[in-house]
């Protein structure tokens, strides 16, 4: 079928729909591409098979929260602009929701004690959920590399390069990302003229100095959150924990724990981390604003260059850029596991991110039964007598 021909989707159907999906779609992002191919492909129709992975593929090139750029970019097939800002902001509000109501929560002046055992149990267990996400991104991204020696070793040296720079110096993460992807895309496309602008442009907007003051710096926190996030939420995790426990003193390193938490058994993406960051810096309206910033690249990514998605996905040097930046991304997501575990403030927690380990890596475990039944046990520790 012709997208001629093709009957219009109502609006109310991509309301109630990607409404539906923004609140059962737990799980993170592989949840949510099962929902949205089993509802446009499967059940209704609405997309080809081919339609549909071209749109994956073409989302995973945006910075960003992809299974939401994945939304809006379905949406905005079926009803243009006005389909996509409203299946985007249906598929986001659900979620939304929930953190922000948990966030009132866990971000209480005196917290119940079932509160604060269920958080920090949750929170121990985030470090192994950070490197069993990095890990199960390592095969695609290793085939992606190529056969080469030479580009395997440059591949293991971003990797490395992710990591160590996520691990040690947060701050200047994304730079580090930045620099592997251009170093690797000079390399591949030496010798050719391409006279239009690299993605070494974004270097510039990385490196702006620290923004102190108010609201300000949490637009600014935001933002970097939304446009700079590539590879996934868990890659902004080191830089959000930077700006929010030392530079803004927002929360204290326990909270962010929980924050990254929250951000991973509600549903919808884990840069939604960013309204617990929010809301501890600014109350409610602080949560509101920086989910509002953080989002609103990818609707603008999505909305002003879905028509070009094809040229991009054939540009020889956006794709060497995310060979060598993706790399990176995958060792900075595991990286984050190192200032997160340090920020586990008694012993017993210690205990739960093992147990969560092991039922991530030897039971192949899922995430979000990883941290519900952290949680679970952190309650019963504190009930017990363990500190909190």
């Amino acid at each position: 079928m012709s997208e001629s021909d093709r009957r219009p989707v109502p609006l109310g159907t991509v309301i109630r729909e990607w409404g539906r999906i923004g609140a059962i779609g737990f799980g993170g992002p592989p949840a949510h591409i099962a929902l949205f191919r089993r509802l446009c492909v499967e059940e209704r129709g609405w997309l080809t098979a081919q339609e549909f992975e071209d749109g994956i593929a073409a989302t995973n090139l945006l910075p960003g929260p992809a299974s939401t750029q994945l939304a809006i970019y379905c949406a905005w097939r079926l009803r243009g602009r006005l389909g996509a800002v409203i299946g985007g902001i249906c598929f986001i509000v659900p979620g939304l929701t929930i953190i922000l109501a948990l966030s009132a929560l866990f971000l209480s002046a005196h917290p119940p004690r079932w509160v604060l055992g269920t958080a920090a149990g949750a929170g121990a267990a985030v470090p192994a959920v950070a490197v069993s996400a990095a890990v199960n991104l390592l095969p695609a991204s290793w085939e992606r590399a190529g056969s080469e020696r030479s580009a395997r070793v440059r591949w293991m040296a971003y990797l490395a390069a992710g990591g160590a720079a996520a691990a040690s110096v947060g701050a200047f993460l994304v730079l580090v990302l930045i620099i592997c992807g251009v170093i690797e895309m000079a390399i591949r496309t030496k010798g050719e003229r391409h006279p239009r602008r690299s993605p070494s442009a974004m270097v510039p907007a990385a490196a702006l100095p620290v923004i102190t003051g108010g609201i300000a710096s949490l637009c600014w926190v935001a933002l970097k959150v939304g446009a700079l996030s590539y590879g996934g939420g868990f890659v902004i995790i080191p830089l959000m924990q930077h700006d929010a426990v030392v530079t803004y003193h927002w929360m204290t390193g326990a909270q962010f724990l929980n924050a990254v938490a929250l951000g991973q058994v509600t549903p919808g993406p884990v840069v939604q981390t960013v309204a617990v960051v929010g809301y501890a810096a600014s109350g409610l309206w602080g949560g509101l604003l920086a989910a509002a910033i953080a989002f609103a690249p990818s609707f603008v990514f999505v909305i002003a260059g879905a028509r070009h998605f094809d040229r991009l996905r054939a540009d020889a040097r956006v794709q060497a850029f995310f060979v060598g930046a993706g790399s990176a991304v995958i060792g900075a997501i595991a990286g984050s596991a190192v200032p997160l575990g340090m920020e586990l403030a008694h012993l017993w927690q210690l205990g739960i991110l093992a147990g969560a380990a092991v039922w991530l890596f030897a039971f192949r475990g899922g995430i979000v039964p990883a941290l519900v039944g952290a949680g679970a046990i952190g309650l019963v520790a504190v009930f017990a007598g363990a500190p909190s």
